[in-house]
């Protein structure tokens, strides 16, 4: 990678970074001129951050190189999952769910 590549990664990255405080100001101030935003307006954009989350992990967790992945890396993240939201110590949610789809793959599970 030559290093106008990464000064445009970097500018564009930064740009993208003070996006987010400017546009939060623009949409303050269009809807009130208070420093907060609306409730529903909040509501909106945390919905938006959860599904583009939740569709982020779901395209990592079931796909590999563009094909399915197999049931022992669905297995592993569900398990990583489950484990984070019974708010279990992040090493142990790490190495369970990778010992999970490691076990699978080891049984011959794809």
């Amino acid at each position: 990678m030559n290093l106008t590549a990464i000064v445009i990664l970097a500018v564009g990255t930064y740009a993208f970074r003070l996006a987010g405080p400017l546009l939060r100001t623009r949409l303050a101030k269009a809807h009130g001129g208070d420093a907060e935003l609306p409730p529903r307006l909040a509501e909106v954009l945390s919905t938006a951050a959860t599904v583009l989350l939740v569709g982020l992990i779901a395209t990592a967790a079931l796909t590999d190189g563009g094909s399915f992945a197999g049931v022992a890396l669905p297995a592993g993240v569900l398990t990583g999952g489950v484990l984070a939201w019974r708010k279990a110590p992040f090493v142990v949610v790490v190495v369970v769910a990778a010992g999970v789809a490691a076990g699978l793959r080891a049984l011959g599970v794809p």
